[in-house]
């Protein structure tokens, strides 16, 4: 118990001094380094995840017939990731981490089974210079599949502020829509760390996102802190109308994307319980349980395996073998771009591909969503696109331990 009490109050004493070296700092946070102790054991390549921890909700829309109900079923889905995405690896708020920074390649794969049947992730680093996250969530029963990319630039004015590239599509299937799918395009929101000089940090989103429809429907969300309507965190409030017609409410929702909403029928000023056609509380709906295979089982690339001496070290708090283990992985992966480059080739994607020429349904969403035709990709290395094709070459692959170990040894330095 007293080292336990000794390393936090060492843990604390490193906190004040990081804060105090970054609070004349103004710019981009990725010229500086993060010190060991506030590092997440957790990779960036994980959060994909914390889209579908719901599959039920994720795959809801494709039951419903009425294209608005449907684009609400999809506004409600989103707004139930938030939480997962955004609060739920600081429960307490205070516990907020710096994540992993994934190497290029590097892969997150699992599954969810419940009762929507079975829900598949595949999550990969297609980018490191800006560094990027594709993913690919499908649900089976449904056909139900989003796909997207993202990345992020820190900045620090008084506190940590983070601006999110990309984006994502979802389809979802109907039978009586051309190409047998209904497309959504959604935005991703800005972010800001609070809590920074108390040495508590949490995340607080702001700005706004918007979710876009072929069935010509719109969602926009705004997201207003700490609360300058309600006084209360994480509020936020949205609205369904149909697309390039904002004021022509058909849906509104408000609450707390941490906490509980409500859904209404019409505009917000006529909001009461007659018109009440929706709640949601993250408490009565715990999420379901993402499956992974077990870390031998793994492919090098994958995150657990490849991570896993830096998420031991930062577990027992030796800091040292967390710096050493990162640093192996840090320079093999430098070594290897070096060798990349001489003999006049790129690193292969396993899952996805960027988009050479324009993407169709960025070009026919992306204006309504506030997206340019580019859709951010001079920010991401590319416009990412899951490719079933490669998915299909890869399912199958096996590799010996002889394998793995000569893979990890020159991809990994480990």
């Amino acid at each position: 118990m007293a080292e336990a009490g000794n390393q936090n109050v060492a843990s604390s004493a490193s906190w004040t001094s990081f804060i105090k070296s970054i609070s004349s700092f103004n710019g981009d946070l990725s010229s500086l380094t993060a010190p060991p102790f506030i590092l997440s054991s957790t990779s960036l390549t994980e959060f994909s995840s914390y889209w579908a921890e719901h599959p039920s909700v994720f795959a809801a829309p494709a039951s419903e017939t009425d294209p608005a109900k449907r684009a609400l079923l999809v506004l409600k889905w989103f707004l139930t990731t938030l939480k997962q995405q955004y609060a739920s690896r600081s429960e307490k708020y205070g516990n907020e981490k710096k994540p992993l920074n994934p190497f290029l390649g590097e892969l997150f794969l699992g599954k969810w089974e419940d009762e929507a049947g079975t829900t598949e992730l595949i999550s990969e680093q297609v980018n490191h210079h800006p560094p990027a996250t594709a993913y690919s969530i499908l649900n089976k029963n449904s056909g139900v599949h989003l796909q997207g990319f993202n990345a992020q630039k820190a900045t620090f004015t008084k506190t940590i502020n983070i601006k999110q590239f990309g984006h994502a599509v979802l389809s979802v299937p109907n039978a009586s829509s051309e190409g047998g799918a209904d497309k959504y395009i959604i935005t991703l929101p800005s972010l800001h760390v609070e809590g920074l000089l108390f040495g508590a940090p949490f995340i607080e989103l702001d700005g706004a996102s918007y979710i876009s429809s072929s069935t010509g429907f719109t969602a926009k969300i705004d997201y207003s802190g700490k609360g300058w309507i309600s006084g209360k965190k994480n509020s936020f409030t949205a609205t369904l109308y149909p697309s390039g017609k904002e004021k022509e409410v058909l849906y509104n929702v408000s609450g707390q994307w941490t906490k509980a909403f409500e859904i209404h029928s019409g505009s917000a000023k006529t909001n009461s319980a007659k018109n009440l056609v929706g709640t949601w509380d993250p408490e009565q709906t715990s999420p379901s349980k993402l499956q992974v295979e077990p870390l031998e089982q793994q492919h090098p690339l994958e995150s657990r395996r490849a991570w896993a001496n830096v998420a031991s070290g930062i577990a027992k708090g030796d800091m040292t073998f967390v710096g050493q283990e990162k640093t192996k992985i840090e320079n093999a992966q430098r070594e290897l771009r070096k060798k990349e480059q001489a003999e006049g080739r790129k690193w292969e994607r396993r899952y996805f591909s960027a988009v050479e020429g324009g993407d169709p349904v960025l070009a026919a969403l992306g204006s309504h969503a506030g997206l340019d035709v580019n859709g951010d990709a001079d920010k991401t290395g590319g416009l990412w696109r899951f490719e079933s094709a490669k998915a299909d070459k890869v399912k199958d692959e096996k590799l010996s331990e002889e394998q793995k170990a000569a893979f990890a040894q020159e991809v990994l330095g480990q």
